[in-house]
């Protein structure tokens, strides 16, 4: 059986609200109203007031279950313009034309073809603690004697380099400081 609503000389473009009622189209009348709630377009807000005027219709008038309600068509129809005007240079008038429109949702019981959803969807097992990440490449075993030797060359390399470095830089600064300063006067004055 099939329920309408009407709503009549809303202030919105019927072009604005076409862009609302055709992604609603042939969707559960539930749904429809959330999906109404996240749209971010104001034309929303009166469809979905004619979609639960539609439903509350049906429940009450006609004793219809609202779960097993779908919206089969939302119809929109312009309604009468309000004509103004704005005024413009040399004595002109800019016409501008505040458009209405008719919404008519119509809403059909169709039992048994509405989808429920369960409850709480399962969730899938957590795992309690994080893997360890694996090293990129094994290290290799080095005997006991070779290792010391080894960590001892190592550690006096390090030691050495980051000094002589230093050491150099400075002696680049100090022979900068030595330099005489070339006079500039003298070229800018020829």
């Amino acid at each position: 059986m099939e329920v309408q609503a009407k709503a009549k000389w809303v202030r919105t473009s019927p072009r604005k609200v076409r862009l609302v009622a055709q992604t609603l189209r042939n969707l559960p009348v539930s749904e429809a109203l959330v999906a109404c709630s996240f749209m971010p377009k104001a034309a929303a807000r009166d469809v979905a007031k004619v979609i639960r005027s539609a439903q509350a219709n049906a429940e009450n008038n006609f004793n219809l279950v609202k779960d097993d309600l779908v919206i089969k068509d939302i119809r929109v129809e312009p309604g009468p313009m309000l004509k103004r005007g704005q005024p413009r240079a040399m004595g002109r008038l800019y016409s501008i034309f505040k458009r209405t429109s008719h919404i008519t949702a119509v809403v059909e019981d169709r039992p048994g073809v509405v989808r429920r959803r369960a409850a709480a969807l399962p969730r899938a097992p957590q795992p309690t603690a994080r893997p360890t990440p694996t090293p990129a490449r094994p290290r290799k075993a080095k005997p006991k004697a070779e290792t010391g030797e080894a960590e001892a060359a190592t550690a006096k390399a390090d030691v050495k380099e980051p000094q002589s470095r230093k050491g150099e830089a400075k002696k680049t600064e100090s022979k900068k400081k030595d330099e005489p300063k070339k006079d500039t006067k003298e070229k800018k004055s020829k």
